[in-house]
């Protein structure tokens, strides 16, 4: 008979202190950041919990406060060339609160005076303005409005004192989250017409940090939840499953560090003035190689990131674009050393047995994707050498032979824009190699660029293309890109 999960049939800490608001209780912040207070209050003095904020009308607060906060983590990966899974149970949610169901006692939240930090996963379109939230004396839609009525009402409470003023960590990915954040919540300050003082507070006070974050958290395990619950012993609905590795890289002073010891809680959690060549090192490497994965892996069989890298073909070609293209076209403030240390860490992130992650999954806006990953390792290498790196290129190729639409009888899993689509779909209407090539590498809107003034790339894309029609992707592989 398994428990229920709550304070009557758990033993927690008395002593915390609501430290950190957050806005999302989803799983990947209940299974990187929670779990991070969770470890800094078990090694340190933090004695810190976590009042969770649920960002929209509808999601898992309820759920949240029937188990008083507390859930389970399964971590699941490589450690040390090991299979590696444990279970821990999370102490650091005290609980969660709808603000659409009460506006006040959200807005009462900032009366409190132990607050510290406020953290936030609204996904990437969270951090967005919305013209239409106008008045903030009823709850707002977006949630930097509910940040920013937040804010005002404990600037007004506290009369606008500076040691009341919080840290704001976001972990939405996308770029400068941060400073996004703050543009978007000195908008609404003027959208208002608030007082110049709370502006002034914001601008002088308040640590906006961008922050880039990496942990796969797949989420709910539903599929071997009976056998978690017998582990565990306990009735628990909100079980997150994720992997070992996680990085939390914050732009910062280091005084929010003494404040959050994640040092001394042994986290992989780094404070840093610029964190650009961080995200430039997981854009490159991590999303670059993931993005030339999808249609190579795809078309060669696979359909898993774990079936992509145990393939024949597919594993060892992927390992060379990554070690003999894509870390030589990076230039970053950082040793060959350490990028290929991060390297070996993706790869075996990669091979972890537990985690199926679909490659369908990772399909969506392919094309864009490829501009952003991996056009820029493709350009900087043929800079370098004077030569084209054909292992990217062959993902270039293999891309524009997956949005086809169909391969070897089946339909491939195309996710992007209806006239991204359209656009390759009817390049294929011409029946000609050379021409599709010419007709999609030419269009500037997808590259940023016109991509057949590139010497030699329109000929090696259409030559692969070709290969790939007549011989199959795994004898491309094999013979040409290898």
């Amino acid at each position: 008979m398994l428990k229920p999960l709550n304070n009557s049939t758990v033993s927690r800490p008395s002593n915390h202190k609501t430290k950190v608001l957050q806005f999302g209780e989803g799983n990947f912040l209940r299974g990187f950041v929670d779990w991070m207070i969770d470890k800094v209050n078990e090694q340190t003095d933090f004695n810190g919990s976590v009042k969770v904020i649920q960002p929209i009308s509808r999601g898992m607060v309820d759920l949240l406060n029937k188990q008083d906060g507390l859930y389970h983590v399964q971590l699941q990966g490589v450690k040390d060339g090991e299979p590696y899974s444990n279970i821990e149970l999370v102490k650091s949610v005290e609980g969660g609160l709808n603000p659409y169901e009460d506006y006040q006692e959200f807005l009462q939240l900032g009366e409190n005076p132990d607050i510290e930090f406020i953290v936030s996963n609204t996904t990437e379109a969270g951090i967005a303005f919305d013209e239409n939230d106008t008045d903030y004396n009823t709850i707002p839609d977006s949630f930097p409005a509910k940040l920013t009525a937040l804010l005002h009402h404990r600037f007004k409470h506290f009369d606008g004192a500076p040691d009341k003023a919080p840290v704001i960590i976001p972990c939405e990915l996308i770029d400068k989250n941060g400073d996004n954040l703050k543009k978007y919540v000195l908008q609404y300050a003027d959208l208002w017409a608030t007082d110049a003082e709370f502006k002034e507070w914001i601008e002088k006070h308040i640590t906006f940090c961008n922050t880039l974050v990496d942990r796969i958290v797949p989420g709910f395990p539903r599929e071997n939840l009976k056998e978690i619950h017998k582990e565990i012993g306990y009735d628990d609905q909100l079980v997150v499953n994720g992997e070992f590795f996680h990085l939390w890289v914050i732009e910062g002073p280091e005084s929010i560090q003494d404040k959050l010891p994640f040092d001394k809680a042994g986290l992989n959690v780094k404070f840093v003035d610029d964190l650009s060549i961080y995200r430039t090192r997981k854009v490159r490497i991590l999303n670059g190689l993931h993005t030339s994965m999808v249609p190579v892996g795809y078309l060669a069989g696979a359909r898993t990131v774990k079936e992509a890298m145990d393939h024949e073909q597919v594993g060892p070609y992927l390992e060379k674009e990554l070690f003999e293209e894509i870390i030589p076209s990076l230039d970053l403030d950082m040793s060959v050393e350490e990028l290929e240390s991060f390297a070996k860490d993706i790869l075996e992130r990669f091979e972890n047995p537990y985690i199926r992650h679909q490659l369908s999954d990772i399909a969506l806006n392919s094309v864009s994707k490829y501009k952003v990953r991996v056009l820029p390792s493709l350009l900087q290498y043929h800079s370098k050498k004077n030569e084209l790196p054909k292992r990217l290129v062959f993902a270039l190729a293999a891309l524009i032979r997956f949005y086809k639409g169909s391969w070897e009888g089946e339909d491939t899993p195309i996710n992007d824009a209806d006239d991204v689509v359209d656009f390759i779909q009817k390049a294929w209407e011409k029946e000609d190699h050379n021409k599709v090539a010419d007709t999609v590498l030419s269009k500037s809107e997808f590259w940023d660029q016109d991509l057949t003034q590139i010497s030699g790339l329109k000929d090696l894309v259409a030559d692969y293309l070709q290969l790939m029609d007549e011989k199959g992707v795994n004898s491309t592989l094999s013979e040409v890109v290898q």
